[in-house]
């Protein structure tokens, strides 16, 4: 059987190097001229950057994945970050959170007044619903009754009335903590899926468990360490890449795929792996199919705007990752979501790889990649948002850290949704296809496999579980699964 992966994306290589596992020939198709999707790398002057993701959690999975089919061992090495983040705030406080349930207790009481005892329950409270959801939610297709009809079922009922399902994030932490700052903190979490705490469901309050009780991790070489370990594991598995080959159309008949085309070519295969926006699956490569309205109509997840900045200087008071808040939270995510704008007080995420990798800027520099969460693309004039954004987050960064930041930046490059959705073929620059900004948003999200066509699957952060790399591998061991079950492979 021959299967064919359309995105080198994180889980489009999982999925290759499941399928290929399997006894599959196995081919990928990448539009770019790279591999890795959004987890890939530049150099600048003397600075690399990591262009895409930078929270690292649950490396196990890569592990995991890498030890399928062991031919060889294939250099992936990682260390645990002490320190999750160091968030600073308006009024110029500033808190350096550690990792693991206590040490962050205690940090949360001693600098924000919370009770110990309260917020280590909240912690372990979080880590248990984390668990009793995985094996029924993240690991398993909610579409296939087999898959999450488990033994772990059991557990996971119990738990309802702990996760906040009918409670936005903000209205549980406003009410579960004494100080606001405190609520911001467990907030920002939503965004990890592009979405606004005050409408997304309490239940994505498990994500603080993996960041907070257990800790991100920084791979040896940066975030495309990633990639690269992944694509040397595909190859080794005889998985055929095809760069700078854009899909045209999936072809099917009679209910099953039967193959692609690719310039003026066309490819036969049994099996089709779509780790492409699933939006712009169904609209570019299958416009005669008709595919699930209720999941495609869903509000987009945020975009972002990245500036890449190597600094002429080290900042003592920063790490690997830092926040600086937004003084009005709520009122930064209507501007995003409600009037499709930035804020003029935006939240800035800085990712610092050199504080770990010291080659990745030159001595007494670091690369920063400042991160701010971005409105999809509607037609908004980009480069007059980025020129005024630019000014806003120099302007807080020179209140919060004391220094004429602009002054510091020797080189410089930025993205914007328009070059996202160029780059990457998320529809509108959205990152994460669909937000969870509704109750039942997780459930309406398009499930790993196509409902009308045979032989059609769908990895990668668009589609079931969700977005960031672990549920993205977890997307490639789901499509494995149904493809397992639904060609009767052993």
């Amino acid at each position: 059987m021959k299967a064919l992966i359309i995105g080198s994306g994180i889980g489009g290589m999982a999925s290759a190097i499941r399928l290929a596992a399997m006894g599959l020939e196995t081919h990928v198709f990448e539009q770019n001229a790279f591999y890795g999707g959004k987890i890939n790398s530049k150099s600048l002057g003397g600075y690399r950057f990591d262009r895409g993701p930078s929270v690292f959690t649950e490396p196990h999975l890569v592990d995991e994945l890498l030890s399928l089919s062991a031919i060889s061992d294939i250099d992936f090495t990682y260390s645990k970050l002490p320190v999750s983040c160091c968030y600073f705030f308006d009024d110029g406080s500033r808190i350096v959170l550690p990792t693991g349930t206590s040490a962050v207790a205690k940090t949360l009481s001693d600098e924000l007044g919370e009770d110990f005892k309260h917020v280590e329950r909240r912690l372990k409270r979080l880590e248990l619903n984390y668990k009793a959801v995985y094996a029924v939610f993240i690991q398993a297709s909610l579409h296939r009754v087999r898959q999450w009809l488990n033994r772990n079922l059991l557990n996971a009922i119990y738990r309802i009335p702990f996760y906040g399902l009918f409670s936005s994030m903000n209205s549980i932490n406003s009410r579960a903590f004494k100080n606001s700052k405190t609520t911001q903190i467990f907030n920002r979490f939503a965004t990890y899926n592009g979405s606004d705490p005050s409408r997304s469901p309490g239940m994505f309050n498990i994500i603080a468990h993996l960041e907070l009780n257990v800790g991100p991790f920084m791979p040896k070489g940066g975030m495309v360490s990633i990639s690269n370990a992944i694509y040397k594991k595909a190859i080794e598995l005889g998985v055929q890449f095809h760069f700078d080959s854009r899909i045209d159309e999936i072809l099917y008949s009679e209910g099953m795929v039967k193959g692609v085309t690719a310039g003026r070519q066309m490819h036969e295969c049994d099996i089709i792996v779509s780790n492409m926006d699933v939006h712009f699956t169904y609209e570019k490569l299958l416009p005669g199919l008709k595919g699930p309205q209720k999941a495609l109509k869903q509000e987009k997840s945020t975009s972002a705007i990245v500036f890449y900045w190597g600094i002429r200087k080290s900042f003592d008071q920063l790490d690997v990752h830092n926040i600086f808040f937004s003084k009005d939270y709520e009122g930064e995510f209507n501007s995003i979501f409600l009037n499709k704008t930035l804020s003029d007080d935006p939240t800035v995420y800085i990712h610092i790889s050199s504080k770990m990798e010291k080659e990745d800027a030159p001595e007494g520099c670091e690369n920063w990649f400042v991160m701010v969460n971005a409105p999809i693309d509607t037609g908004q004039d980009w480069k007059i948002q980025k020129q005024r954004l630019r000014a806003n987050v120099i302007r807080k960064l020179d209140k919060l850290l004391n220094e004429d930041v602009a002054a510091l930046i020797e080189v410089e490059e930025d993205l914007d949704p328009l070059r996202m959705e160029k780059m990457y073929s998320g529809k509108n620059g959205s990152i994460y296809g669909n937000a969870s900004n509704d109750i039942l948003s997780s459930f309406y999200r398009h499930p790993n496999f196509a409902p009308s066509l045979k032989g059609l699957y769908f990895s990668g952060v668009t589609v079931h579980p969700g977005g960031g790399i672990p549920l993205a591998l977890n997307s490639a061991e789901i499509v494995q699964r149904c493809v397992k079950k639904d060609f009767s492979i052993d």
